[in-house]
């Protein structure tokens, strides 16, 4: 059973994504549960960092793409999927005053991926993989998903991400800047750095993210005729050979319509 599971330990939150048998792969519980995780740890002034794990090895393989037939089959379903459901998730991590360290073992790929992206600190094993092979399931990066790559490492290595849609190991997510460094036991990493985190003063690193938040450039987000065009893959027959494919093991066949 999914679940997102919370552990404080004095000044340390631990938030663990956990889908055994997934990877770790997240459904739609487990974004509300982000979301309702990190408004309640926003709001405990003695917090000083949270650390965001995967359970058994993995960090999280993306989106459960079991679901996508039931809750992401039309433009609406699309359209709410990722404003309403993922995007409040993420904003949520990126938006959390407490500073976050992604601890990254094993895959971490697709929306695994954004919500490292989202933390501030990301340290990696260095036998973890990275990706978002999207374009093997037929269907582009969500506008508000895209933004926050785009934000991290900047158009060349966001293009090259998503056009090649390789898996990569640690190394080269680091040259990616993706990853601030690489450890062999990364729980023990993300511990210490957290610990050097809560060491300092906790106002100060609070307002540091805020007028990181604050100073950092954002567009202008999207109008509803903008949205409908990006998300339009769900009505293509790519889209439905992407999803179908993954979920029996084929490799697809795209034909471009």
């Amino acid at each position: 059973m999914s679940a997102i599971d919370i552990l404080s330990v004095g000044y340390i939150a631990t938030v663990t994504l956990a889908n055994p048998g997934k990877l770790n792969a997240l459904d739609v519980a487990m974004w509300e549960g982000l979301t309702a995780a990190f408004a309640s740890l926003s709001q405990k002034p003695n917090l000083r960092c949270v650390i965001v794990r995967g359970a058994g090895g993995n960090f999280a393989a993306g989106a459960d793409i079991d679901e996508f037939s039931t809750v992401r089959s039309t433009i609406e379903q699309g359209i709410h999927y990722h404003t309403n459901i993922i995007a409040p998730a993420l904003d949520a991590i990126s938006a959390c005053p407490i500073p976050t360290v992604a601890a990254i073992e094993g895959v971490c790929i697709g929306g695994g991926l954004e919500i490292a992206c989202a933390c501030d600190l990301r340290i990696a094993a260095p036998s973890a993989r990275f990706g978002i092979p999207v374009n093997r399931l037929g269907f582009p990066l969500a506008p508000g998903e895209l933004q926050g790559l785009l934000q991290l490492i900047g158009k060349a290595r966001t293009l090259e991400i998503l056009l090649e849609g390789r898996v990569f190991d640690a190394a080269e997510a680091k040259e990616k800047g993706l990853l601030h460094r690489i450890a062999d036991d990364v729980l023990t990493a993300s511990r210490a750095c957290a610990k050097q985190i809560a060491k300092g003063a906790p106002l100060a690193a609070r307002t540091n993210k805020q007028l990181v938040r604050r100073l950092s450039a954002a567009p202008e987000p999207l109008n509803r005729q903008e949205l409908n065009a990006a998300f339009s893959f769900l009505a293509s027959q790519d889209y439905e050979e992407g999803v179908q494919c993954f979920l029996t093991k084929r490799n697809p066949v795209f034909q471009g319509k």
